[in-house]
């Protein structure tokens, strides 16, 4: 059973709760605890590492991509208190969301020949370039469809963002967060070579709905057992969520066991 979902995104990245939809959505799904880990961004609606709302545990996250060697990972942080070189960090990654995001949506309206009902702005996500594609134009009806025709790295309207690299995101987050985690790490390109950086953070995140929402998941030569492994093998805390960017959560996260480690490490009870 599923008591936590520590990956979870708001309407201040590019999920689609309001942070007070999240503590009733939980509830609804039996969860004690959700860990709000939007893009590039710390959620300004919670001034504490961990807050209670409506009975459930908020842990305030933040999801950080970096450059690895030659591939982009996510890395989450959790139990944040924010530095000054954190926020500085996070400014100029969203100026450069809003110089990518109009980029995009340029090249989409040119491409597609309609008018997109989002605007380029501090959190805009490619997930909201794409729910205003599906909403525009007939000829798409779902988000993965979307990516795979245009947005995705490679297709036709995708811009890469300026990112820091791994050792300045894990400095970064290190400092401000009591709790530092490889996100999903069979999404990648390469699943082996983003495995050998989770040794390098304090957790790696093992329950992760591969395959579901447009997610491709494993290339099939590693399981999440493989990643079980590691956490095993280098002492590394476990951590899990269902990503969620639109209503859904509790797809997937940690037991309460599980949990009651994750939560040890922010020095915080279930």
């Amino acid at each position: 059973m599923v008591a936590a979902d520590l990956h979870v995104h708001t309407d201040n990245s590019d999920g689609t709760f309001r942070l007070p939809e999240v503590p009733p959505a939980a509830r609804a799904a039996g969860l004690d605890a959700v860990a709000i880990t939007d893009h590039d961004r710390v959620h300004p609606g919670l001034d504490a590492p961990v807050v209670e709302r409506d009975g459930v545990t908020l842990v305030h996250g933040i999801e950080l991509r970096v450059e690895a060697s030659d591939q982009r990972v996510d890395v989450l942080g959790y139990g944040v208190r924010p530095t000054d070189a954190l926020r500085a960090e996070i400014e100029r990654l969203q100026r450069n969301r809003v110089e990518r995001g109009r980029a995009i949506l340029d090249c989409l309206e040119d491409r597609l020949g309609v008018s997109l009902p989002v605007d380029p702005e501090p959190g805009l996500g490619r997930p909201d370039i794409a729910r205003a594609v599906v909403e525009s134009d007939a000829d798409y009806e779902s988000i993965p469809a979307v990516f795979d025709d245009l947005i995705g790295e490679g297709e036709p309207c995708y811009v890469a963002r300026d990112i820091p690299s791994f050792e300045r995101g894990r400095e970064l987050l290190t400092e401000a967060c009591a709790v530092v985690s490889l996100a999903h790490p069979l999404r990648y390109p390469d699943p082996e070579a983003a495995l050998e950086l989770a040794p390098h953070l304090d957790a790696v995140e093992v329950a992760y709905p591969y395959g579901a929402r447009g997610h491709t998941g494993a290339n099939g030569e590693l399981s999440v057992d493989d990643v079980a492994a590691v956490a095993e093998r280098h002492d590394l805390l476990v951590t899990g969520g269902s990503d969620a960017h639109d209503r859904d959560l509790g797809e997937t996260g940690l037991s309460t066991d599980r949990y009651r480690l994750f939560s040890d490490a922010l020095d915080v009870g279930l």
